[in-house]
């Protein structure tokens, strides 16, 4: 089969050299049994080229299936890849057979690969190498026929060097590798793409398909697109569902693409082939915005709760002292010698400042939690609760990832 025909029975349009190149590998890999790696950003479509393979295969008239490895939870992701015996875990009601049973015969394409903890990597290595596996809770070693198709959006060999990826598994994966280009690194093809979804999208809606005018055009062609093809196909269906007019200007285009300010700007410039991965320096960035946050709220709670300290202390006649002469980052309050305050005497708490009084033992405590994890806590409870538990939305409101999200949720034992 010709790479045109290909493209015509999966849907890819474009003709750049680097989307030949990956199409062409794809075609000339399917019909061995060699693991392939399918490297390439969000959204520029690595399950596409995870499906030429199985069906220009021998393995095509056996079962595939596509699984998301940063979707599925740290603690079940063994049971749903190998299966689990009756009573192996809490849940456990009946024994399950995993996806590499179920597949026998046929393709697994393993996507996001890089989100998969040590221990199932350990796991998935053995079956590459010998084809076997056993299943949670059981000590029985079954066997298994399944092509291994893996894909990711990091730098697996930069994981490897942190310890985050297991070395043998990356080389056992990579036996052949397919980069997926960016859609800017293909920028002859957009507006084809935007053509061709622009006539889906107007058929699908009974209406005129949008037209792009020259500078609207030059515009969409130069916008960076963070979200590849992806996001291209949501931008020409919004434009064509909620635009009057469906000949589009480069002002009325503006409107539609997402506006970035210069440090967002600063952040989607291409990275060097030595760079962390954009998915690796996403999540970073996301939990480091986040600490800062957090940071510069408790700073401002510390600078509350002083004035408070203060008032309250000032009210009842102590009169504060130096902190840098007592070693401590909480004001120190003394008595003032008057006849109204000589029945006080000042209790000082490294923790809480507390001010006794020694007639009737009556007491006040100031107290609130300065500790980073209840703030975190607080703060992803809050996202939770505003968004009704849909954790994708809430990691979008955090700036975190939604696998970062469900970790932090697991530490902390937040009941959604």
């Amino acid at each position: 089969m010709d790479t045109q025909s290909i493209k015509n029975r999966f849907g890819i349009i474009g003709n750049s050299p680097a989307l030949n190149h990956a199409l062409s590998t794809a075609v000339q890999v399917a019909n061995t049994d060699l693991s392939v790696l399918i490297v390439g950003e969000s959204g520029v479509g690595k399950e596409v080229f995870s499906m030429i393979i199985h069906a220009l295969s021998p393995r095509k008239h056996n079962p595939f299936i596509a699984v998301n490895c940063g979707a599925i939870p740290e603690g079940t992701i063994d049971s749903e890849l190998f299966g689990h015996e009756k009573g192996s875990f809490t849940g456990a009601v009946d024994h399950r057979k995993g996806y590499f049973e179920t597949v026998n015969g046929g393709t697994i394409f393993l996507d996001e690969i890089g989100e998969m903890p040590l221990g199932t990597q350990a796991r998935l290595l053995r079956v590459l190498e010998t084809g076997e596996f056993i299943r949670v809770g059981s000590s029985k070693v079954q066997k298994t026929d399944v092509r291994v198709i893996a894909a990711t959006n990091r730098d697996l060999l930069e994981y490897t060097t942190q310890g985050d990826f297991r070395q043998d598994l990356y080389y056992r994966l990579s036996t052949v590798p397919i980069r997926v280009p960016a859609l800017r690194d293909r920028k002859e093809d957009i507006p084809l793409l935007f053509r061709k979804f622009a006539a889906d999208f107007a058929e699908r809606y009974k209406t005129l398909s949008v037209v792009l005018d020259p500078a609207a055009l030059q515009m969409l062609v130069n916008y960076y697109w963070p979200g590849n093809v992806r996001e291209l196909k949501n931008i020409a269906e919004q434009i064509s569902v909620l635009s009057q007019d469906k000949n589009i200007t480069a002002e009325a285009l503006n409107s539609f693409l997402p506006q970035r300010n210069n440090n967002q700007s600063l952040a989607l410039l291409p990275q060097s082939s030595t760079a962390m991965s954009p998915g690796a320096s996403s999540d970073f960035k996301s939990d480091r915005d986040i600490l800062y946050k957090i940071i510069f709220d408790l700073k401002k709670d510390m600078n509350d709760l002083k004035q408070m300290i203060f008032d309250v202390a000032h009210h009842q006649g102590y009169t504060p002292v130096d902190p840098s002469a007592t070693g401590s980052i909480m004001p120190v309050y003394t008595e003032k010698e008057t006849s109204a305050t000589a029945a006080f005497s000042p209790v000082y708490n490294t923790n809480t400042p507390i001010l006794l009084d020694t007639h009737d033992h009556h007491h006040e405590d100031i107290e609130e939690t300065l500790s980073l994890a209840d703030r975190e806590k607080e703060f992803i409870t809050k996202a939770l609760k505003k968004h009704k538990s849909r954790r994708r939305d809430a990691a979008t409101e955090l700036g975190i990832s939604e696998r970062t999200l469900y970790r932090k949720i697991k530490e902390y034992d937040i009941q959604e």
